[in-house]
């Protein structure tokens, strides 16, 4: 009798939780059904809950939704009533003579305005910087003249080389009554946190916040892989830096990767473009911390004190480049900086040319693309020959075969992990910043781009994009026809879930 007793209650069991999981199963591919994502994204997460019993679902519910958390969703809300009243006040600083430009540039401004609402400014000052030692030791200059502020914010900060002579450098600035504050990513930089430096840089006055943190608790109630992956220096609210450089030094980061040192470009920036990277720092400083309060009944006494307090001021004319600001993340306008990269590709009519180290497409992007090759556009794509991820990897190369077919050109650079995010247009303006080609950075990370409409600036970048083909071998059809049956099929396997890399 207790054997066969047993014996139901382990079949009760079994059917209990075949059930469970069935009505799990379905309720949450109805949950991401109406969520009305772009297909790719529903369609891979539809397979993940469908093909991994349990599992897929507990993935979902870790990874599905952007939830930022009910204490950091109302701080951002009081962050962008500060932000958006703030960028009010850019509209008439420094205003672009679009007559000047070609007809194509200034409805891409009329875009990312309406989408992000800052403004194109001119009079700005562009200092291209290409090798990793050389952006440090700029960085390190600019502290060390710092009078009143320095502000840092980066996805990764690890220790080692000239990123140890950047920490010394802020912790002489705090020493000599410089505020100093530094925003790093949780995760990004969970090492930096672990170490003896971040001692150092508190014990010297310096603030050091943590982006988004993460951990096992957190994942349970909020979305842990929505990063600040910006990358934004800013000394007295008058020099500005970004790019796609991490506070790190390439010979001594990732070395055990197999992957080479990693190669990056940064701008150094002056003019009137400065005021908005400014604000952008101190508005995402405000959603880490509880200073995002509004301190006073009136918002515009509130927004004189924050720009008192950092440096966030109208800066004059110093050179003859329009520049506009976009930065982007789940709590700016949706897909924005996915739109605007679909405008930038339409708009091509001679060249395109961009280089990333992650190239995961989505449908849009990839047609886009083969769109512009097909109307003789000639469409260069550079990326790394090897990648410090292998799902990434394999993601790419299921969309090179179509792309190739279309006519666009693959170049696989030898020379490191090309790390830059750089697109040129016709010789006539540029894309500039930390967004890649993946989903992450359209969806979920908040990233900086620079639109620049400057020939002058877009021919000195496509000099450095040139240097990067010269260092680089063209991938061909007959590459792709060689590969084994496995290699294909993993490259199919990561593109249905390519949504999600």
């Amino acid at each position: 009798m207790e054997i066969e007793t047993l014996h139901w209650s382990k079949h009760f069991l079994t059917i209990f939780f075949a059930l469970a999981d069935l009505v799990l199963r379905l309720g949450l591919c109805g949950r991401v059904i109406m969520r009305q994502r772009q297909y790719g994204v529903t369609l891979a997460w539809l397979v993940v809950i469908l093909l991994l019993p349990f599992l897929g679902a507990i993935v979902y519910l870790f990874f599905g939704e952007n939830r930022i958390g009910e204490t950091r969703a109302k701080r951002a809300r009081e962050s962008l009533d500060h932000y958006h009243t703030w960028l009010a006040s850019l509209r008439h600083i420094s205003p672009v003579d679009w007559s000047k430009l070609s007809p194509e540039l200034e409805p891409i401004h009329n875009q990312a305005d309406k989408l992000i609402g800052i403004p194109t400014m001119d009079g700005n000052s562009l200092e291209l910087i290409e090798e990793p030692e050389k952006i440090i030791r700029s960085i390190i200059r600019d502290i060390d003249t710092a009078r009143s502020t320095c502000h840092l914010q980066f996805y990764i900060w690890y220790e080692g080389g000239t990123a140890n002579d950047v920490v010394d450098a802020v912790i002489r600035a705090a020493k000599r009554g410089v505020t100093c504050r530094i925003l790093i990513d949780s995760i990004g930089s969970k090492e930096f946190f672990r170490g003896i430096q971040i001692q150092q840089l508190k014990q010297a006055g310096v603030n050091v916040i943590e982006a988004l943190p993460a951990g096992f608790f957190k994942a349970l109630f909020v979305r842990i892989d929505i990063r600040n992956h910006r990358k934004i220096v800013v000394i007295d609210g008058k020099v500005a830096y970004t790019g796609s450089q991490n506070m790190v030094d390439p010979r001594f980061f990732k070395q055990d990767s197999g992957v080479g040192q990693w190669v990056d470009t940064m701008v150094r920036v002056q003019g009137p473009v400065v005021e908005a990277m400014a604000g952008t720092f101190i508005s995402d400083w405000f959603l880490e911390t509880d200073k995002g309060k509004l301190r006073s009944p009136s918002l515009a006494k509130d927004i004189l004190h924050i720009r008192k307090i950092a440096d966030v001021n109208h800066q004059a004319s110093v050179g003859d480049i329009p520049v506009q600001l976009v930065p982007s993340g789940p709590s700016f306008s949706q897909e924005a900086i996915h739109q605007l990269l679909l405008t930038t590709i339409y708009a091509s009519r001679k060249t395109l040319t961009l280089t990333t180290p992650y190239f995961v497409p989505d449908e849009s992007i990839l047609t886009a693309l083969e769109s512009a090759a097909q109307r003789g556009v000639d469409v260069r794509i550079i990326v790394p020959e090897k990648n410090d991820s292998k799902l990434v990897s394999y993601a790419s190369y299921a969309r090179y075969k179509t792309l190739l077919t279309s006519g666009v050109s693959i170049l696989l650079f030898q020379g490191g992990l090309l790390h830059s995010k750089t697109i040129t247009i016709d010789d006539e303006f540029s894309l500039f910043g930390s967004v890649n080609i993946d989903m992450r950075s359209f969806w979920l990370n908040f990233e900086t781009t620079l639109f620049v409409y400057n020939q002058k600036f877009t021919q000195e970048l496509r000099t450095i994009q040139k240097n990067y083909e010269s260092n680089s071998v063209e991938l061909c059809l007959d590459d792709l026809a060689n590969r084994t049956f496995v290699q294909r099929f993993l490259e199919n396997a990561a593109l249905i879930i390519s949504p999600l890399l």
